[in-house]
Order: C-alpha cells, then sequence, then structure tokens
C-alpha cells in the first residue's frame, strides 16, 4: 500500500507499508528468536498426518464418518496457518522529501496484522495532514 499526503506545511509524504515474511529481530523478543526455527513445526505437522492416517486405517468399515465431522476437522487444522498469515508484520514507512527550507525526514515502524496496518496508515497520513509529521507516540520513529 502507498499513499501521497500533503503536509500542513505543504511538503509530500510518501506513506507506504508492506507485509515482512520474516520476524524482525527485536531486543524485546529475543527469547522467542531463539527457538530452532521451522523444524519443530514441520515435525508437529508430520506427526499430526502420521496419527490421521492412522486413525483412517484403523476404522472399521462399518463406521459412519458425518460430513459435517471432517469440515470441522479441517478447519480446526487450517486456523493456525490462516492467523500466521494475518497476522504478519508489516513494515511502516512515512517519507518526505528534502525542500528548500525544511531536510528529508524518514520514520519507520511496524505493525501485525493487516487491518491493524490499515487503520495505522490512514492515522499516519491523517496526523501529516493536521500536524506535518506522524505521531511521535504511534509506532513510526525518526530515522537518521
Amino acid at each position: 500500500m502507498t499513499r501521497l499526503v500533503r503536509g500542513a506545511d505543504g511538503r509530500m509524504w510518501t506513506v507506504r507499508s508492506q507485509i515482512e515474511w520474516r520476524n524482525p529481530s527485536a531486543d524485546a523478543d529475543f527469547e522467542h528468536d531463539v527457538s530452532g526455527g521451522h523444524g519443530p513445526g514441520v515435525l508437529m505437522l508430520a506427526l499430526v498426518v502420521v496419527m490421521g492416517v492412522i486413525l483412517v486405517a484403523w476404522t472399521p468399515q462399518e463406521v459412519v464418518v458425518p460430513a459435517w465431522l471432517i469440515f470441522a476437522l479441517v478447519l480446526v487444522f487450517l486456523f493456525f496457518p490462516a492467523r500466521w498469515a494475518v497476522r504478519r508484520p508489516w513494515l511502516v514507512a512515512a517519507e518526505a522529501k528534502k525542500t528548500d527550507e525544511l531536510p528529508p525526514e524518514r520514520w519507520v515502524g511496524s505493525v501485525r496484522g493487516f487491518l491493524t496496518v490499515r487503520n495505522e496508515v490512514s492515522n499516519v497520513a491523517r496526523k501529516i495532514e493536521m500536524y506535518s509529521l506522524p505521531d511521535l507516540d504511534g509506532p513510526l520513529q525518526p530515522v537518521d
């Protein structure tokens, strides 16, 4: 998403957001970054698939499985991958070009979730239109 915004001081700002497929490393999340990578998730998925195959193979022929139960199990298994995709972190950046009186500015921050990032981009654009700068209390911080 890219949006052009005119600040109260007349400068044109570009407000961009893009999805980040890798989690950015942060000091606050250090203990979560030391995990073993994707291995534990792949192992758990393989175990669930193997257990499901064993369950289906050992089910007697007389047992009738309703379609709604299969549908509910598929929804349960798809919940976490869908949540993972929707809750990815987004990089939000607001940039202003250099003018005669003012130096160039760049503000960068990270926001989680698609709906949250849309709301945050709208808030940043509104703050730039009103005050010529993004909100200092928001997720964006100035970058040198």
